[in-house]
């Protein structure tokens, strides 16, 4: 059996290698999808010409929108084009958010698997799920 080692100790024992994941989503507009998840959380927007961050007024968590030539958006639930992650937010009444959601530009998909969560696509194509919890 192969260890990895950071100094003396085995590596992952006790520690993180690393802090402040972030995400980031490929996309033809970072600007405009950076508005719209901005607006969905409540928080800032950070705009350079194809990378743009959103982050919270705390400076934590942070998804970031990066400029892609030839952008294709994910089909789901059809695996033709699969998306490559989705963002899970929770709300406190399904119906008041998905209302909001839509009025950002937000679609909701026909596909709905669940009950105590509804499943749209943002201004890109990505898939995003409002959930109860």
């Amino acid at each position: 059996m192969c260890r990895s080692f950071v100094g003396d100790r085995p590596y992952g024992a006790d520690m993180a290698i690393a802090r402040f994941p972030s995400i980031v989503i490929d996309c033809s507009d970072p600007g405009a999808l950076a508005r719209f998840y901005g607006a969905l959380l409540d928080w800032k927007i950070d705009l350079s010409e194809d990378w743009v961050d959103v982050r919270p007024a705390d400076g934590g968590q942070c998804i970031s929108f990066q400029r892609v030539q030839d952008y294709t958006p994910p089909q789901w639930p059809s695996q033709q084009v699969p998306q490559q992650m989705h963002i899970d937010v929770i709300v406190e009444d399904l119906d008041v958010a998905e209302a909001t959601v839509l009025d950002l530009g937000a679609t909701k998909h026909e596909h709905q698997p669940g009950t105590t969560f509804r499943v749209f696509l943002d201004p890109e194509g990505h898939p995003f799920c409002l959930c109860l919890s």
